[in-house]
C-alpha cells in the first residue's frame, strides 16, 4: 500500500469516528424537589431519642399530607436521601437517593430506615453535615425544581469550619437550607446547650429562598414538626397546603436578614469546657 493510500484510509477512519453518532448520556431524571434529610445522631442524644427520630420521619414520609404534596407537584414525584451526622468527618448515608411517586415508594425509604439501628458518634458539625450534603446532589442522578437540605440537631456547631460561612456557601450554590432545632435539652452534654438554638438556627444555619424552620420543644412534638415541615417544604408558599399549615398552627421562623446570634458560640464553649467528656 502506498503511503497515500495509507494516509487516505486514516483519514477517512478519523472522519467516520467523526460522523457516528456518540452514545447518548442518561439525562438526569427530573423531579420538583431533590430533598437530603441530614439527622444530627450526636452523643447528646439517647438510644430512644435516636429512635424517635427514626421513627418520626418515617411516618412523615407515610402521612397523607406529605404524600399528597408530592403528588400535587409538577412531576408528582420527589428525590430523597436519609443521612445521619455528628462529627466533621462522620456522616452516613441511610437512605441513598430514592424517588418517591407513590405511598409504595415511601414504603421502601421506611424499610431501608428501619433495616439497621442507628450509630451516634462525637461532635457536632452543622458545617460538616451541610458540606456533605450539599456534595451528594452531584451524584443524584436527579434534577429537581428546587434542592434542599433539611437539617435537624440539638446544638449549636462545636467542630469544623463556622457554620455561617459554609452556609452562605451552600446557599450561593442555589441550595435552600432549612431547619429543625431540637430544643429538648436532653442528654448527659447540657453544658453545651444554647438556650435560644431556634434563633441560633434562624441566623446561623438555615438560609436561602423561602428558608425556615419549627423548633421542637419536646420530643412528643417530633413526628408532628417533621411532618409539617416536609409538606411545607414540598408544597412551597404558594401551595394552599402551606396557607392550610399556617392556619392551624403558630407561623413558621423565617430566615434572617441580619444575624443577631454569635454563629461561633458552639465552638466558644467548646473551648472554655475542654475538660468536659468529649461528646457533643
Amino acid at each position: 500500500m502506498s503511503a497515500y493510500a495509507g494516509h487516505l484510509l486514516s483519514g477517512c477512519a478519523a472522519l467516520a469516528l467523526m460522523l457516528w453518532p456518540a452514545p447518548e448520556s442518561r439525562a438526569d431524571e427530573p423531579v420538583d424537589v431533590e430533598l437530603v434529610l441530614a439527622v444530627d445522631v450526636s452523643l447528646s442524644m439517647s438510644d430512644e431519642e435516636l429512635e424517635i427520630q427514626r421513627h418520626g420521619y418515617a411516618a412523615a414520609l407515610m402521612h397523607d399530607n406529605v404524600l399528597r404534596a408530592i403528588a400535587d407537584g409538577a412531576h408528582g414525584k420527589i428525590a430523597v436521601t436519609y443521612v445521619e451526622w455528628a462529627g466533621t468527618t462522620w456522616q452516613r448515608v441511610i437512605v441513598p437517593w430514592t424517588v418517591i411517586a407513590s405511598r409504595d415508594d415511601a414504603e421502601q425509604v421506611v424499610a431501608q430506615l428501619s433495616a439497621q439501628p442507628p450509630n451516634s458518634a462525637r461532635r457536632t458539625s452543622i458545617s460538616g453535615a451541610l458540606v456533605f450534603g450539599a456534595d451528594l446532589f452531584a451524584e443524584s442522578g436527579y434534577q429537581g425544581t428546587k434542592r434542599v437540605i433539611d437539617i435537624s440537631g440539638d446544638g449549636p456547631n462545636n467542630q469544623g469550619a463556622p457554620v455561617d460561612l459554609i452556609r452562605d456557601e451552600v446557599v450561593r450554590q442555589g441550595i435552600i437550607i432549612n431547619g429543625l432545632p431540637l430544643m429538648t435539652r436532653s442528654g448527659f452534654s447540657g453544658g453545651y446547650d444554647v438556650n435560644d438554638l431556634d434563633r441560633y438556627y434562624s441566623d446561623c444555619v438555615i438560609g436561602g429562598p423561602g428558608a425556615f424552620m419549627i423548633p421542637v420543644n419536646d420530643w412528643t412534638q417530633f413526628p408532628e414538626a417533621v411532618r409539617r415541615k416536609l409538606v411545607l417544604e414540598l408544597a412551597g408558599p404558594a401551595s394552599p397546603q402551606w396557607a392550610a399549615e399556617e392556619a392551624d398552627h403558630p407561623p413558621v421562623l423565617l430566615a434572617q436578614d441580619k444575624p443577631a446570634t454569635d454563629c461561633r458560640i458552639g465552638e466558644k464553649m467548646w473551648r472554655s469546657r475542654g475538660w468536659m467528656p468529649d461528646s457533643r
